[in-house]
């Protein structure tokens, strides 16, 4: 192998590059600016009287009801979006990345707009706004069309051009609907621009419509809740665990790159920031291992993304699954274990597979015992499990999540005490330093997300205005009935084509806008075909996760290139070969009723047998995809091993047996063709 695939394992490069700067490079949200110190304190103070506003919401909520906190929310936190991040391109000459005079006007006005509704002197205060609703004044009209144009020039500096052109497409749609022809199913009467404006601005389905209403009521918390656990050492502490968790092995290396992974996510939000978080640390660890570059780097981004899948966090979409469900975030944590698990399986046996392929060699990364290293700070686990309880004790998760970041905050408060050297009064004041940075940090890494969030709610209502939701669902099951009518058939085929479809969607938007969009297109025509509301839902959310991960646009495996220096295509086609089983295992969830036994929907019994069987399918497409099983795979036995694990996935005991029968033959076949193999490497010997 050449040095530019295989480096040396004895050398471990300098870091010459900055983690922070390669992660918002290549997120799937902009990078944001690096103010100098006035604006910087501006937006500080800002972001940290925002931060107390949700808090008090949680205990305190706003006497005037939901909406007129979502329009507080949504005025305070738009103004930043336009002093954090830059229109375009990257950070200007010399180190000054500060606001222009129209960043200031954006600001300004996305301020005024943003607090119109509420203000006596221009509205007449919030009571008489919403009075007029669907019948808008020439001023609100101007007010709310102004605010479209700046939810979607924030979302544009934030995420990119592609989301406000969709939502300016769905805009566009729903006003000159009418011009269409009147034999399409998607044609309609057309919408007035002042109904549109009314939808969006005074009706609860527009900006503050449930994605938004999830942003400020349980996204920002959580983004709170993971700024504080990292302010508190717990990033560090996850990782110093993994790397000791594992004995001196060849197969270590990637095992902790794996945990470490999982571990991480609690305190980040965004998988792309997870792998390299975890690239900048295990990188020279994987060096040493033998890792190729392209392999080191799938790696990293596929236990990065799995972040975004794992409880007790999960990603910001997982809170849109249970406000639209309206059912409890406890009950998508239970849902999300076992594909959880089965992702991470799949991951680990790429890394069996991996290490002995590559003939990896132990590391010792001298991080000394587990035990002590838990004794030490397995206090950082406390508060994610206080979440977990508090749920199950019916607390809401907001407030879970607050007493949590209390949790989290008070053992970081006793740790700076233990090892204070300046006194216990310097240990306060640093410790209640960190914690308002925290909390100021917080919210400005939510700023994207309640972009996203405001600007889905432009394409959701316009949908429901519409009626273009069915109209696009019983096309999508139209297409599967053109090539068959059997039920069995459409159900499959309807299936594959939704995962596509959300899978193209997901190279084009963030997460939490392609979960969105998806659920009111494609979640239609699933129900219609009797899938249930958990399944349709974990089904959508898992590829739209996983788009992350796929080429030509996965952003992950762009930022782990970025870290170990490999080739970017080869990087992304390792990464999709570390997450193919957790690409097929959601479609499990729709094709039979036992498929809900893998989100833990049903009795004991059948969930066992069920999981049994997807552990079984996980490590069949491990072989397809690993190319190892005691040895090297030839084709033959990879042809073998692909129906049988596609088989097991559908989960019916008929064809489960069907697809044993092919992993049997294909265990055989490759026990047959290994003991030849040795025999000739013999014969050859002597």
């Amino acid at each position: 192998m050449s040095r530019a695939t295989r480096p040396d394992r004895e050398e471990i490069p300098e870091d010459t590059t900055d983690p922070g700067e390669i992660a918002a490079t290549h997120d799937e949200e902009k990078p944001a600016r690096r103010l100098s110190r006035r604006p910087e304190l501006l937006v500080y103070v800002a972001a940290l009287a925002v931060a107390l506003l949700v808090l008090r919401q949680v205990f305190f909520p706003l006497t005037k009801g939901n909406q007129f906190y979502l329009v507080i929310f949504l005025g305070c936190t738009l103004p930043l979006v336009f002093l954090s991040y830059r229109p375009g391109g990257r950070r200007g000459s010399g180190g000054r990345d500060d606001p222009g005079w129209y960043d200031w006007v954006l600001s300004a006005l996305a301020l005024l707009v943003g607090f119109y509704p509420v203000l006596p002197f221009s509205s007449g205060g919030f009571d008489a706004f919403l009075d007029r609703q669907g019948n808008l004044s020439g001023l609100d009209i101007l007010a709310g069309s102004l605010l479209l144009l700046l939810v979607l020039e924030a979302t544009r500096r934030t995420t990119g051009w592609i989301l406000p052109v969709i939502c300016v497409a769905f805009v566009g749609f729903a006003y000159y609907g009418g011009f269409l022809p009147q034999h399409w199913g998607i044609a309609h009467a057309g919408v007035d621009f002042s109904q549109i404006v009314n939808a969006l601005y005074n009706d609860a389905s527009g900006f503050y419509g449930t994605p938004l209403d999830v942003a400020a009521s349980y996204i920002v918390l959580f983004t709170l809740y993971g700024a504080v656990l990292s302010a508190s050492g717990a990033g560090q502490f996850f990782v110093d665990f993994s790397f000791a968790a594992f004995k001196r092995s060849r197969t270590a290396p990637g095992r902790t790159a794996v945990l470490s992974g999982f571990l991480l996510g609690t305190v980040s939000g965004s998988g792309t920031a997870t792998a390299v978080s975890l690239g900048s640390i295990t990188w020279p660890i994987l060096r040493r291992a033998g890792y190729p570059q392209e392999n080191a780097g799938g790696l990293l981004a596929a236990s990065g993304i799995g972040a975004i899948l794992s409880p007790p966090t999960l990603g910001a979409a997982a809170f849109i699954i249970a406000e639209y469900l309206q059912t409890s975030y406890l009950t998508v944590l239970i849902w999300a274990c076992v594909p959880t698990l089965l992702y991470y399986l799949g991951i680990v046996f790429s890394v069996e597979a991996d290490a002995r392929r590559f003939g990896a060699e132990a590391v010792d990364t001298g991080h000394g015992s587990a035990w002590r290293i838990l004794l030490r700070g397995g206090y950082h686990f406390l508060s994610l499990v206080i979440i977990v309880v508090f749920l199950a004790m019916n607390i809401p998760p907001f407030a879970a999540v607050v007493y949590a970041t209390g949790v989290a905050a008070l053992f970081a408060l006793v740790s700076k005490l233990v090892s204070a050297t300046g006194g216990p009064g310097r240990a306060v004041l640093d410790w209640a330093r960190t914690m308002v940075d925290a909390l100021s940090l917080g919210v400005r890494g939510a700023l994207p997300v309640v972009a996203v969030c405001a600007a889905a709610g432009i394409i959701t209502s316009t949908i429901t205005k519409t009626g273009l939701g069915q109209e696009l669902a019983d096309a999508l099951v139209q297409a599967a009935n053109a090539i068959s009518s059997d039920p069995t058939v459409v159900l499959v085929l309807t299936v594959v084509f939704s995962a596509l479809a959300v899978g193209v969607l997901g190279l084009a938007v963030p997460v939490t806008a392609s979960f969105i969009i998806a659920w009111v297109v494609i979640g239609p025509a699933l129900g219609d075909l009797g899938v249930a509301d958990a399944e349709r839902a974990m089904f959508i959310f898992y590829y739209a996760v996983l788009s992350e991960v796929t080429p030509p646009t996965a952003l992950a495996a762009v930022a782990a290139a970025a870290i170990t220096g490999g080739r970017v295509i080869s990087t992304m086609m390792q990464a999709w070969k570390y997450t193919l089983p957790a690409f097929l295992v959601p479609i499990a969830f729709v094709l039979t009723d036992n498929g809900a036994a893998l989100l833990l929907q049903a009795d004991a019994v059948t969930v066992l047998w069920v999981l049994a069987v997807s552990v079984v399918a996980v490590g069949a497409l491990s072989v397809v995809t690993g190319g190892w099983l005691f040895g090297p795979v030839p084709a033959l036995v990879r042809v073998l091993f692909a129906p049988g694990a596609l088989c097991l996935l559908y989960l019916e005991p008929p064809v489960v047996a069907a697809g044993l029968g092919f992993c049997v033959l294909g265990l055989l076949a490759q026990l047959v063709l290994r003991r030849k193999a040795k025999f000739k490497e013999e014969l050859d010997a002597d």
